[in-house]
C-alpha cells in the first residue's frame, strides 16, 4: 500500500484524507497532511493522522503528493519540495484550482509522473464527482489516481482544457446545490413546515432527484415530464420558476465560475 501526503491541509485536504480512510483505502497513520498552521490539524493529528508543517519531510516520506494549497500559495510548495521529488517513487495529484500540468512541469521538470485532479468535499462521504486529466507519460498515474478518486465517489478523465469549466460544475457546483436546497427549504418554511423539517424534505428530494438520474440513466426532462400532469402543480411550479430565470441564472453563474477558476492561479 502507498503513502500518502496531503500537502495542504485545509477543507479539500481534510476532506480528501477523511475520505480515504472511510474508504478502507488507508489507515490514518500512512497520510501526511501538512499546514502552515498546524494546530488546525489537531483534531486529525488525535485521530492518527500524521500532521506538521514540514512538506519536505511528508514528500520523503510518501509515495503519492496531493497538491492541495490555494493556487497563490502552489510555487513556494513547489520550490520547497522539488529537491525532495524522485521520479522513480512520486506521482504527483494536483487539486489546485486554475493551474496547468505546464504551471507544475517548469517547477518540478517532466519526470515525475503528474496528474491534475478535481473533486469536491463529498469526497468526505464518498459522493465526490472527480474529473482527472494527464499528459501523455502519466498514464499508471492517471490509473491509480482514478482508483484513489474511485474510492470517494465517481471519476471523469477529460481534457485539460476542461478542468477550469469542471471546477465550475463539480467543485463549486456542491454550493450551488446547496443554494438551492437551502431556497428550496426557505420555500418549505413558507408554505408550513418547520424548518428542520423543511431542510429534510428539501435535501432528501433532491437527493432522490439526482440519484434517479444517475441510476436510471435518465435525462433529467424525461423525468419532469413523468412528475407534470396537464393543469397540475408541477407545471404552473416549474414555469413560475423559469420566468423568474432559475434556468438562465444557474447556467451564467456557472459560466463566470469557470472564468474564475482559470484564472485562480494568474491572480
Amino acid at each position: 500500500m502507498s503513502t500518502l501526503a496531503i500537502l495542504g491541509g485545509g477543507n479539500l485536504g481534510r476532506a480528501l484524507a477523511q475520505g480515504w480512510v472511510g474508504a478502507g483505502r488507508f489507515q490514518a497513520s500512512d497520510i501526511h497532511l501538512t499546514r502552515r498552521q498546524r494546530d488546525k490539524l489537531d483534531d486529525l493529528g488525535e485521530l492518527g493522522y500524521q500532521t506538521g508543517t514540514d512538506s519536505r519531510a511528508a514528500v520523503r516520506e510518501s509515495d503519492v503528493i496531493i497538491l492541495a494549497v490555494q493556487p497563490q500559495q502552489l510555487d513556494a510548495l513547489l520550490a520547497e519540495i522539488t529537491a525532495e521529488l524522485d521520479p522513480a517513487r512520486h506521482r504527483l495529484v494536483s487539486v489546485v484550482s486554475g493551474v496547468s500540468t505546464g504551471h507544475i512541469r517548469a517547477a518540478v521538470g517532466d519526470a515525475v509522473p503528474l496528474v491534475l485532479a478535481m473533486p469536491n468535499t463529498a469526497v468526505a462521504i464518498g459522493e465526490s464527482m472527480t474529473c482527472l486529466s494527464a499528459r501523455a507519460g502519466s498514464e499508471e498515474a492517471l490509473e491509480e489516481a482514478e482508483e484513489l478518486f474511485g474510492l470517494v465517489g465517481r471519476t471523469l478523465v477529460i481534457a485539460e482544457e476542461m478542468m477550469g469549466p469542471a471546477t465550475a460544475l463539480c467543485a463549486c457546483g456542491v454550493a450551488f446545490f446547496l443554494r438551492c436546497v437551502r431556497a428550496a427549504s426557505q420555500g418549505g418554511i413558507e408554505i408550513g413546515f418547520h424548518p428542520e423539517e423543511a431542510l429534510l424534505l428539501a435535501a432528501q428530494t433532491a437527493r432522490g432527484a439526482a440519484s434517479l438520474t444517475l441510476q436510471e440513466d435518465a435525462h433529467p426532462e424525461g423525468e419532469i415530464d413523468r412528475v407534470t400532469t396537464p393543469r397540475g402543480c408541477t407545471i404552473v411550479g416549474l414555469n413560475e420558476m423559469e420566468h423568474r430565470g432559475l434556468s438562465s441564472a444557474l447556467i451564467k453563474g456557472l459560466i463566470v465560475s469557470a472564468r474564475a477558476a482559470e484564472e485562480l492561479y494568474e491572480d
